[in-house]
């Protein structure tokens, strides 16, 4: 069974893709790093709460089958752009650097839709800057998820979204949201294990529809 390593486990995605891991009989063991614990007792998990500003104390540990990036914060949360960009750009790009140096296979990476280095737009900009550059380190599978407008349980409101999507879920009920639909956060989860364990080598990149096909893909799920 494989070990799985997860950052951002107690956000939106994150919280659904512990879930999952944790009833995949695949998996016989889920690391999880992060500044506070998941309240969750499970014998397959097993939490390091961590400084992410210091990585000599906790790199050492990254190690395992796959390793599933779902970090991430908003402007108004973080505090500015500088924060923000520490938490979705640096710390999510030490973890993997880690993950590569000590010899794990498969990476996936929870981005945005429309991530774009050269993007005018700040929030694209980093997306597009990580993918890039995780791009370059030695996992033999790199997979990278590119939802859109994401939806599920969060633990803090957010109106802009919440409106959006319900105008996305009346399209796509009467049936033109088409690919556009949105995303619910246990889809992405489950697009996400399907890439880690099909750990196809090279660098694989999935948007809008194609992550509703990955998610589908039952053959991969057991």
């Amino acid at each position: 069974m494989k070990t799985a390593l997860v950052i951002g486990a107690t956000g939106l995605v994150g919280t659904q893709l512990v879930q999952q891991l944790l009833t995949d009989e695949r998996f016989g063991k889920v690391t999880v790093f992060g500044r506070r614990s998941l309240g969750i007792a499970n014998p397959k998990l097993e939490e390091h709460l961590i400084d992410f500003d210091k990585p000599e104390l906790w790199q050492h540990l990254v190690k395992g089958d796959v390793f599933f990036s779902t970090l991430g914060t908003t402007l108004k949360q973080a505090g500015g752009q500088n924060e923000q960009y520490k938490v979705d750009y640096h710390y999510q790009y030490k973890f993997a650097e880690a993950a590569a140096k000590n010899g794990v296979p498969a990476y996936v990476l929870v981005s945005s839709s429309g991530a774009n280095k050269d993007s005018m737009i700040f929030y694209s900009r980093m997306k597009g800057t990580l993918e890039e550059n995780v791009k370059k380190l030695d996992f033999q599978s790199i997979s990278i998820i590119q939802p859109g407008l994401l939806h599920g349980d969060r633990k803090e409101s957010r109106t802009g979204e919440e409106v959006a999507y319900k105008v996305m879920h009346f399209l796509d009920k009467v049936g033109i949201a088409g690919k556009y639909k949105p995303y619910e956060d246990k889809v992405v989860a489950k697009a996400m294990i399907n890439a880690g364990i099909a750990a196809r080598p090279g660098v694989h990149t999935y948007t809008l529809g194609n992550i509703f096909k990955l998610a589908e893909r039952e053959h991969l799920s057991r």
